[in-house]
């Protein structure tokens, strides 16, 4: 390095590390079909989104001109339009736009990844892109194309749909040449234009029974980045195996003699990123298993199955400094998780960087991907299944609406502190339940930093809780369930500890404990044909469902900390025909319904931001006395079931509720939401179905008609429809129930693809 580069580099590094954004706008082809994750996300049709990116505070976006939409045919079709709106307001409001032209796509239907026009059609409308916005100074032409060969190339999941090394080696060098060719029509129009090239920051580990395979992958790895800087010749580690993959040593020199090294080496990390190969296929779940070069093996996420975590993408990020000594940005952040872990993982990436930078490395930004969240990355967007990962901003609702993670990006962005407790507990990928099979142990994995706070997380008395009121009931103990499979400290009190009507012990539990939220879990409606007004019970019902949740609500405001209740369908009288949302009149027929209009009445006034949540139709694998447990329970046994078939019932599966509620508080979120899961099933069809998935013989049920019983209110929603579908939910009570296990599987199942070639 020369002594003006190490010069810039220490410039750099004493400039801020700059917070950018990401855009999912994946256009992946199957077959003859294609996948828009801006149709599904909204973005197309939203030019209101410019000015919500921009108030995240970042500088940059890597932001969509995609070939395939602007030019499907003749580029002098292409149709600008959408573009022209955008481009320029992102400029106007301080956002640097990183133009991407393809983005996991294969081009318009007239090409494909191993098509010999491939490079030269796109570097044709690169050169019109650039013509048409000539102050574009940041482009990455192709996103990903070592991640986009493999499947397309080899694991085959996408067109042109290869399974083979030479259609990988083939679409892996059409694209880089493609880069090549389209910063030089590019750069023909600007010659101050910048690549930031992408890929996977991958890392591969394993057994020395596989080490031939794990010394190619972490090989192989490089080889777009080693295209692109020339570094590809006769005495590169994978020369031969190009060759002998089809490649021609013609078109390999090229590059050498064709250098396009990027300005900016774009690593995206996620946590399928590090690797490990195992020849003991017995170990693992046979989804993990495969075979490559005729051996077969286990391919496995570090973080499931290495007793010591890796140390994460720090030593990556040096790697990557040390082999190029080019500028390095993380141009994807992102983990498929619930809330909290999502805010983790942002922190570990962001401090990583910092810390890459104090050992000298130049890099620039961290990218958090993606601000619209993604659809259907669970099976390599396939399918259209409707499996949503949010980010930044959750669009399932009227418009996208942010959460902690937007919170946190604009404290990264300014310097301003990160307050949120959550942040305190260890992610999954350290927690003892992240292990899908035996774990491993290696002396070539250091123990990372976060053991340390593994050690902090055991002494909870720092931490701030939530304190959940409602000790005994289901939802009281399917929180606590969930707080611990989430590292979320809780403590869960019961009446006797702190009566909810008494202001004195919520006052003294509140010193006590410190919580950074509380969430009403208390009360319960009079029994079925209980008394009326005037008796007893009915007082209780009061004190419990209406004052205790007042009490709380004013000593949640005096200490400033969140506050959710939980309220009921009956607030309806079911008399529309329609499902009831948020903003319906509220019309409750019982006493208790009544009960609770006032609590929410009641609550606003006392706390305008509690977080108030209407639901029905509770269920969970670890309640025995549900109807749903009761039923399936009886016709295991062999007795007779009776149970209405008629009318239509919205069900709540309590692992999702506490799960989206958790969310939601993290968030900061205020307000009435309906929260049921998707979907309605009437009792009898419940049990049926539930019946079949736990193969249980349904002959002892039977349909009854109950005409003189009003229908009871379906829940329907206008903020969001956040919770998955029954149908979805039925399968997991069944899976848990068949298994009888004791945590959530939420707490610690896979959230991202695990295919790797």
């Amino acid at each position: 390095m020369t002594e003006q580069n190490r010069t810039e580099v220490s410039e750099t590094i004493n400039t801020a590390l700059e917070l950018w954004g990401g855009l999912e706008c994946t256009i992946n082809r199957v077959t003859d079909t294609y996948f828009s994750q801006m149709d599904r996300n909204g973005h197309r049709d939203r030019l209101e989104d410019i000015d919500r990116f921009a108030s995240l505070g970042i500088t940059a976006i890597r932001y969509p001109v995609l070939w395939e939409c602007t030019a499907p045919d003749a580029i002098e079709d292409a149709d600008w339009s959408w573009a022209d709106a955008r481009l320029p307001r992102l400029r106007e409001l301080g956002v640097e736009p990183i133009a991407g032209l393809i983005h996991h796509g294969s081009g318009p239907a007239h090409t494909s990844l191993i098509a010999t026009d491939f490079p030269e059609k796109l570097a044709a409308y690169a050169g019109a892109v650039a013509q048409r916005y000539p102050w574009l100074t940041y482009y990455t032409p192709v996103n990903e194309p070592l991640t986009t060969a493999r499947f397309s190339g080899l694991a085959g999941v996408w067109y042109p749909h290869g399974s083979d090394e030479s259609t990988f080696v083939r679409a892996l060098i059409n694209q880089c040449r493609a880069v090549v060719l389209s910063m030089r029509a590019i750069r023909a129009v600007n010659p101050e234009a910048k690549l930031v090239q992408t890929d996977d920051l991958s890392r591969t580990y394993g057994t020395p029974e596989m080490g031939e395979i794990v010394e190619f992958f972490n090989e192989r790895r490089w080889l777009s980045w080693d295209l692109l800087c020339g570094k590809v010749e006769p005495m590169h580690a994978l020369w031969n195996y190009l060759l002998d993959s089809g490649a021609s040593p013609e078109e390999l020199m090229w590059f050498r003699d064709n250098p396009c090294p990027p300005d900016v080496i774009g690593v995206n990390y996620y946590i399928t990123s590090e690797r490990w190969l195992d020849h003991r296929v017995e170990r693992y779940p046979d989804n993990r298993v495969h075979t490559y070069r005729g051996i077969p093996h286990a391919d496995i996420e570090t973080a499931r199955v290495l007793a010591n975590p890796t140390p994460g993408i720090e030593p990556l990020l040096m790697e990557v400094w040390e082999r190029y000594r080019l500028p390095v940005a993380i141009t994807e952040a992102h983990i498929d998780a619930n809330r909290e872990d999502q805010l983790r993982w942002l922190l570990e990436v962001w401090k990583a960087a910092q810390a890459a930078r104090a050992s000298g490395a130049d890099v620039r930004a961290v990218t958090v991907w993606a601000l619209l969240g993604s659809y259907d990355w669970n099976c390599l967007v396939t399918a259209c299944n409707g499996y949503y990962e949010p980010g930044p901003f959750d669009v399932r609702g009227p418009e996208p609406r942010p959460t902690a993670l937007a919170k946190m990006m604009r404290a990264l962005a300014t310097g301003g502190p990160l307050p949120h407790p959550v942040l305190q507990g260890a992610g999954w990928w350290h927690r003892p339940g992240r292990f899908l099979c035996p774990p491993v142990a290696t002396s070539s994995i250091p123990a990372s930093l976060a053991e340390r706070q593994q050690a902090k997380d055991k002494v909870r008395g720092q931490v701030q809780p939530i304190l959940i009121a409602g000790a005994s009931g289901a939802l009281g103990t399917v929180f606590a369930r969930l707080c611990e499979a989430r590292n979320i400290p809780c403590r869960v009190t019961s009446r006797a500890e702190m009566d909810v009507t008494d202001p004195a012990a919520v006052e003294a539990a509140i010193r006590k404990y410190r919580p950074w939220a509380i969430v009403n879990a208390a009360g319960s409606p009079p029994r079925v044909g209980g008394a009326e007004d005037g008796d007893t019970e009915l007082e209780q019902c009061y004190r419990e469902n209406c004052l205790g949740a007042t009490v709380l609500a004013l000593a949640a405001l005096k200490h400033d900390i969140q506050y959710l209740m939980f309220s009921s369908a009956e607030v309806f009288d079911g008399q529309l025909e329609r499902a009831y949302s948020e903003s319906d009149p509220v019309s409750p027929r019982t006493s208790f319904g009544r009960h609770k209009v006032q609590a929410e009445q009641r609550v606003l006034l006392a706390h305008p931001g509690a977080l108030i949540v209407r639901s029905s139709g509770f269920f969970s694998p670890w309640d025995e006395e549900h109807l749903l447990a009761r039923s399936l329970n009886d016709l295991a046994e062999g007795r007779t079931v009776a149970l209405d078939g008629e009318r239509p019932l919205t069900l709540t599966y309590l692992p999702d509720l506490v799960n989206v509620c958790l969310d939601l508080a993290i968030d900061g979120e205020r307000g009435i939401w309906h929260l049921t899961s998707k979907g309605t099933m009437d009792a009898a069809a419940l049990v049926s179905r539930t019946a079949a998935l736990l193969d249980i013989d349904a002959g002892g049920l039977r349909e009854v008609r109950e005409p003189n019983h009003q229908s009871p209110a379906l829940l329907g929603t206008g903020r969001g429809a956040l919770l998955p579908s029954l149908e979805d939910a039925l399968q997991r009570y069944a899976r848990t129930v068949t298994v009888q296990r004791q945590a959530l599987p939420e707490g610690v199942e896979e959230r991202r693809s695990s295919l790797r070639v």
